[in-house]
């Protein structure tokens, strides 16, 4: 009885053995193949500068800072992007704020990770300054198994500088990758437990620098996973579609930013 027992266990732990170094293997190929796919790319048409609103109505200066999501990779307008969809819903206004004229711009840079946001908060308080920043970042931090913790800090530092400049900063953490297609399971598994981690920590760094957090993944994750349409061809970027569900997500933080900084300049 002994020996069999034995046997069973050495059996079970060959099992498991052979399963652990299959699971390995499995998730080794899938992430080959996810980064071999045909990816869409920054739209070389697509103008990363307009305005939107009357010329008359009350200015408000809005950048865009982040991966390829704060330049609209996956869609060909601008109108599409969330920048634009931001900038659209801001100028059109409420009955109590009337309209506005919205100058819209974008540093972002697609393929960027958090340590790259210094140079881009560079850029963007060149010139005039912004009233308000979107900050669309956390996918490569994710993907490139980046420290949470390490990533979060470089956020927070860009949230700082421009808090520390007078922007109101909004900060979109990363996205739910749990519900990507270009990625199979399990790999997209645990792809999504990756980008909630890093979200968390971008969460807690962007509090602690005074930036406003929205959480991408907690509010349009279970659309994304529904509906297939909220992506572009690639299954990874989102369509027109799923850029739109974002920029509502976004424009309730967005629009008290903008209310924020009106009342500002009004006292400056």
């Amino acid at each position: 009885m002994t020996g069999l027992t034995g046997r069973i266990g050495k059996a079970t732990a060959t099992t498991l053995f052979a399963s652990a170094v299959g699971g390995v293997a499995l998730l080794a190929g899938e992430a080959i193949a996810a980064r071999t796919r045909r990816y869409a790319k920054p739209t070389m048409g697509l103008a990363l500068r307009t305005s939107m609103g009357p010329a008359a109505a009350p200015a408000l200066r809005l950048v865009l800072l982040g991966d390829a999501a704060a330049i609209g990779v996956g869609v060909e307008w601008l109108s599409e992007t969330v920048g634009g969809q931001l900038a659209r819903l801001l100028a059109d206004g409420t009955p109590e704020t009337g309209r506005r004229h919205v100058l819209l711009s974008s540093v972002g840079v697609a393929g960027s990770r958090s340590a790259d946001l210094a140079t881009q908060v560079a850029r963007a308080l060149l010139g005039d300054r912004p009233d308000v920043a979107v900050v669309l970042i956390g996918a490569r931090d994710a993907t490139g198994l980046r420290s949470p913790e390490e990533s979060a800090q470089h956020l927070g530092d860009a949230v700082k500088r421009l808090r520390d400049a007078g922007v109101q900063v909004v900060v979109g953490t990363c996205p739910d990758l749990g519900a990507v297609r270009s990625i199979a399971q399990p790999l997209r598994q645990v792809t999504g437990w990756l980008g909630r981690r890093v979200a968390k920590a971008q969460a807690e760094a962007v509090s602690k620098a005074g930036g406003v957090v929205v959480d991408l993944a907690e509010e349009t994750g279970a659309v994304f996973r529904a509906d297939a349409g909220t992506l572009c061809y690639d299954g990874y970027h989102p369509s027109a579609d799923g850029y739109r569900v974002w920029a509502h997500a976004l424009y309730p933080a967005v629009f008290d930013a903008a209310q924020a900084a009106g009342r500002r300049s009004t006292q400056e």
